[in-house]
Parts: structure tokens; sequence; C-alpha cells
């Protein structure tokens, strides 16, 4: 009886030694590590990068504002009655006759305005009239400066074929001669076009000053350029007294 119960205690102890080491092992696997000498420790986790200012966008130039068209910007770019009659001889096209065209359209405005005399008032009828010589003007002005684009463009390309080097018995580039035929053809159009429209404005012209008494100029929207120094501003208006 007594080997007995030495057996059992035995077994008892060596098992108890068993869970001791299997208990203590686990425990030095789930222990953290400690770096050994030499060995470079892990690198921290990189901070976010401060954010940086949202860069202004940079102050574009304010656009040069532009003057009011004029009728003396319309006469420079478009045909008189003599290079009108030109054209029209030139190019086998329908002449223009600008007194007729001149004088009817002042007739015309002159008319128009009787019809409203009895509810507008002077001022009214004077801005109403202002409004009309301007879209006159600046018809002619834009057609003036289309004709002007397009003898520009059939000017290159004559002079093109003129300066071409090549043999005299030896044919140019196929179909660039007709191409800048059709260019001076249709140039030509716009100038008896535009020589008419220049007519009507000359007309709304006339029709202004004998209806309101006083010469038509244009409406200026331009703002004041306050950035301007008063010894810049003085000197754009001396240079301005070069152009009158």
């Amino acid at each position: 009886m007594s080997q007995a119960i030495q057996n059992i205690a035995a077994a008892a102890a060596s098992d108890k030694g068993a869970t001791d080491t299997t208990m203590s092992q686990a425990i030095k696997a789930a222990a953290p590590r400690k770096p050994g000498k030499g060995k470079a420790k892990p690198a921290a986790p990189a901070s976010a990068p401060a954010q940086q200012p949202a860069q202004q966008p940079a102050k574009r130039p304010a656009p040069e504002q532009r003057g009011p068209i004029t009728m003396a910007d319309a006469v420079a770019l478009c045909p008189h009655q003599g290079l009108a009659n030109n054209l029209a001889r030139t190019f086998a096209l329908e002449s223009v006759d600008m007194l007729h065209v001149r004088t009817t359209t002042d007739q015309s405005i002159r008319e128009g305005a009787a019809a409203l005399t009895d509810t507008l008032n002077e001022r009214a009828l004077a801005m109403h009239l202002q409004r009309i010589v301007g879209a006159f003007v600046g018809s002619a002005y834009g057609a003036g400066k289309f004709y002007s684009d397009k003898v520009t463009q059939a000017r290159d390309l004559t002079a093109k074929i003129a300066n071409e080097d090549r043999d005299e018995d030896r044919e140019g580039v196929s179909g660039f001669d007709s191409r800048a035929t059709r260019a001076r053809q249709f140039a030509g159009e716009m100038g008896i076009q535009a020589a008419t429209l220049l007519a009507a404005a000359e007309g709304a012209l006339d029709a202004y000053e004998h209806l309101t008494g006083e010469t038509w100029k244009p409406y200026d929207t331009r703002r004041p350029d306050n950035t301007r120094t008063v010894s810049r501003r003085a000197a754009a208006e001396e240079m301005d007294a070069f152009n009158k």
C-alpha cells in the first residue's frame, strides 16, 4: 500500500514539473523581446507631413480696355466711292451708289423718329438715336475690318504665286492659282459691302445731327483707371493728342 502511494506521489511530481516547464515556455514566448546589441531599433512611424498653405493664384493684369468705335475708325477701313467703283469694275460686281444709300438711310431714320415724338421726350429720343447710330457705325467698322483682312489674305496668296521658285515650263501647285483668284474675288465683294454700310452709317449720322442739333459721338463705357498715377494719366493724354 505504501509502495502505491509513493508511485502516485512520484507521478504527480513529474506532471507538475512538466506543467511548470510548459507554462514558463509560454510566458517567455509571450513576453516582448529586447533588441540585441548592434541591431537597429524599429523605425517609428512617420508623422504626417505638415499641410502646406494653399498658394494664392497669381493676379492677372486687367485687360486693356478698347476705346469706343468712332466714325473715323470705320472710314479708315471701308472703301470710298472711287475705290468701290474700281472694285465693281475689276471684279464684275454690282456698283454701289453710296450717295443714294446715305440719303435713303437719313430719310428712313427721320421718318422713324417722327413716329416716336408723341411718346418720347427729347432726351429719350436722343438716347434712342444715339444707340441706332452706334449700331450703324459698328456695322460699318466690322465690315471694313473684315474687308481689310481679306485683302491682306488675297495679297499674301498672290505674292506667294509670284515668288514661287519654279521653271517656266513647269506648272505650279495644283489649284493654288485658283485659290488666290477666289480670294481676290471675295475680297472685292467684301469691299462693296463695306462701302455700302459705310454710306448707311454716314446717313445715320446726318439724321442724328438733323434731329438733335448735335454731332454724334460714341458712348464710352470704359471705366476710369484709378490705379494710374496723375503723371501717367497726363502722359497718356498728351500722347493721345498726336492721334487727334
